[in-house]
């Protein structure tokens, strides 16, 4: 990973959700009832329509049409504000500790590679690459506001739940040229991981999982076909 990645990282919970909000001109913690979006941002990327996504900025003078390849940094992972006390007040057995805490955060930002990975190269799509290089496209992701409906923490006395979703999160993404570092586009988007159909079902590890892997996808769907417009492919 060269030196552009290194001063890449993903910031602390704090400074990423403010950085969010003050870039987008987005409320904390909701994008569901968002102010007038800011027409450019102060590094120079302009706002752009997206109905499928909350916001989304491009430098104008971008050309995507030079990278055939991504590196995509590890995915930063914040949960929402107060969540952890808010899940534990809501039940006796299941408590939610700070390790639970680390290890859910771990298989998000892994499960987010996977995911990201498994959708961007598909049929011929672009090469997962680890270095930087000229036709090398550096995505920086993190997801925030991370809001887990019914953990399954694995613990003894682990109770069952009933849920339509297992929860929601705020995905925020920054594309660099990775040689330079300079900054092309970042858009930002909050979804909610709805059962398939809207039922009601039973909720632990391998329907989380599941759910997760759904709403990661859908967003990786949306990087994947934006790519492929400025390619000429069809998605």
């Amino acid at each position: 990973m060269n030196h552009y990645a290194a001063e890449l990282r993903a910031p602390g919970p704090t400074a990423a959700i403010l950085f969010v909000v003050l870039l987008l001109g987005l409320p904390l913690g909701t994008f569901a009832q968002k102010k007038e979006d800011p027409p450019e941002t102060h590094d120079g990327l302009v706002l752009v329509p997206d109905r499928k996504v909350a916001a989304a900025y491009v430098d104008p003078e971008a050309d995507f049409s030079i990278y055939n390849k991504i590196m995509i940094l590890d995915c930063y992972v914040a949960f929402k504000k107060n969540w952890q006390r808010d899940q534990n007040r809501s039940m006796t057995a299941n408590r939610v500790t700070a390790s639970d805490m680390e290890k859910i955060k771990a298989g998000v930002a892994e499960l987010f590679r996977e995911v990201f990975t498994e959708k961007l190269q598909k049929d011929g799509g672009y090469e997962i690459v680890e270095t930087a290089g000229e036709d090398v496209l550096l995505v920086r992701p993190a997801i925030i506001d991370l809001d887990i409906t019914a953990p399954d923490t694995m613990s003894a006395g682990r109770t069952s739940s009933y849920t339509a979703t297992s929860g929601a999160a705020t995905v925020y993404v920054e594309l660099y040229d990775s040689v330079s570092g300079d900054i092309l586009a970042r858009a930002a988007d909050r979804k909610a991981a709805r059962r398939a159909g809207g039922h009601i079902s039973y909720t632990n590890r391998v329907t989380n999982t599941a759910d997760a892997r759904r709403m990661l996808g859908s967003w990786a769907d949306l990087l994947r076909a934006r790519l492929d417009e400025f390619h000429g492919k069809e998605s």
